[in-house]
């Protein structure tokens, strides 16, 4: 079970620390990857890392602002935004796959329930 959190109403160009904690002791042999999905649009790639935080991936929207980290012994992923843009805000959801790197949503087989982000300009 995935359970994001973190999000919350910022400026324009303000931060935030989004957190996917996880249960089972499973959860470090998964890629975890963050998702966001902005109103009347599709659900589209943020970032992903692999199962020992080794290797990360990200959109290229994203890249240089975003940083995703992992902490094996709490079971959790983080998803630094920082210079957030009108355009950030969307429900971030994070999700577990078997695979790295995915970009598309059909490889990740659990997702949390989603945290929503607002950026006020």
């Amino acid at each position: 079970q995935l359970q994001a959190s973190g999000g919350g109403l910022v400026q324009a160009g303000g931060s935030l620390r989004l957190s996917c904690a996880a249960s089972g002791r499973t959860f470090s042999t998964y890629a975890v990857g963050w998702f966001r999905q902005a109103p009347g649009k599709e659900r589209e790639f943020v970032s992903t890392i692999s199962r020992t935080g080794g290797f990360t991936f990200y959109a290229n929207s994203v890249k240089g602002r975003f940083t995703i980290s992992r902490d094996i012994a709490k079971n959790t992923v983080y998803l630094q935004v920082n210079n957030l843009k009108d355009e950030d805000a969307a429900v971030y959801y994070c999700a577990a796959s078997t695979s790295f790197p995915a970009t598309i949503s059909t490889r990740y087989n659990y997702w949390g329930q989603g945290t929503l982000v607002t950026v006020s300009s």
